[in-house]
């Protein structure tokens, strides 16, 4: 399985993209979510003009945050600094919208959206929207200002078979979030290939899986200190999506619920205070603060991470491959450079 590195964008970022591109990683990605980090556009320029190879991605960005024809010369920019290595992950925006106290957009203009970046970045027009008011867009550059000859690969934000069908349709791949369950994965590419099939796109695609990974020493604690500071941040954003997300928290076990409850404490607000997305989002995906590590009950700890020895690591990669996860993006902050030393001698 190939492997990537996700991180915040920041000024400097650009230092850990040449050393994941030392180490022989595949990908190096930042997130895009304005009020949190800095721009993902203006960080991976930085890394495009330092690498060479390393595939650069933007996982994800929204419709709720630019115009397609903004993201589209953003986004060809990049390829004309990082000729075919940028991949684009679209989704509804669902940390990007919160964190402005507002609600994901809905899966059509997600489809629409990425349909839209697709053949804006290829060169061709588009339909574009603005109320009542239609229109045709295109590129009108003259000379180098974008690159719109070499493809940007495109990924979904995939959490569910409907998302699955709109990557299919569209001949796009698939990128998500600590999603670690096998039969998930098989039911997202099952969704795929059938929505692929019935609009006749046959071409190649990959499948992305965002997480944390922990590689345990002999007799060392699966739930200590170490283990949360490597993949607290991931089960916290979980935690995060329960207060603003009533569904899914309804389906916790009562001990992670309960865990969302001393969240809503620690963090002074309450799952109906219209501007609690001030303080939940608070250094949101930073390394976890010692104040919240006992929020890591140990079902969050299974659930959101790859945690376990050097072969139970490699039998869930093992599995991950099989139901269709083609590469294995991490996001390290207790020590990044040393945690992606050890990931390149994990996963070569």
């Amino acid at each position: 399985m190939r492997t990537g590195i996700v991180m915040a964008a920041r000024p400097g970022v650009e230092h850990l993209a040449v050393r994941a591109e030392e180490l022989g990683f595949s990908s190096f990605w930042v997130y895009d979510t304005p009020m949190v980090h800095g721009d993902p556009f203006v960080g991976l320029a930085l890394c495009a003009k330092s690498t060479s190879r390393i595939k650069l991605g933007i996982g994800v960005t929204s419709p709720a945050l630019r115009s397609a024809p903004a993201a589209a010369a953003a986004l060809s920019s990049l390829n004309a600094l990082a000729p075919g290595r940028i991949i684009c992950g679209v989704g509804t925006g669902n940390t990007a919208r919160r964190t402005l106290g507002m609600r994901p957009t809905k899966m059509v203009e997600l489809e629409s959206f990425t349909a839209a970046l697709r053949d804006l970045t290829a060169g061709c027009e588009t339909d574009y929207r603005e109320g009542t008011r239609a229109s045709r867009v295109r590129f009108l550059h003259v000379g180098g200002y974008v690159n719109t000859e070499d493809p940007v690969e495109f990924a979904v934000a995939a959490f569910g078979p409907r998302v699955g069908a709109i990557a299919g349709r569209l001949g796009t791949g698939m990128i998500s979030f600590a999603l670690h369950d096998p039969a998930a994965w098989s039911a997202l590419g099952q969704a795929r290939r059938a929505a692929a099939q019935a609009a006749g796109n046959s071409g190649e695609t990959y499948s992305y899986l965002i997480s944390s990974l922990y590689v345990l020493a002999d007799g060392e604690d699966r739930y200590g200190d170490a283990v949360k500071d490597a993949m607290g941040h991931i089960a916290v954003s979980a935690l995060i999506l329960a207060v603003e997300n009533p569904a899914f928290r309804a389906a916790l076990p009562q001990e992670e619920s309960a865990a969302v409850d001393r969240l809503l404490h620690l963090r002074g607000t309450t799952a109906t205070d219209p501007n609690r997305h001030h303080r939940l989002y608070h250094n949101y995906l930073g390394r976890l603060s010692t104040e919240d590590r006992d929020l890591l009950v140990p079902s969050l700890v299974d659930k959101f991470g790859l945690i376990g020895t050097r072969d139970e690591i490699g039998r869930q990669i093992n599995a991950l491959e099989k139901s269709g996860v083609n590469e294995l993006v991490i996001h390290p902050v207790a020590d990044p450079e040393a945690e992606m030393a050890e990931l390149a001698r994990l996963l070569p």
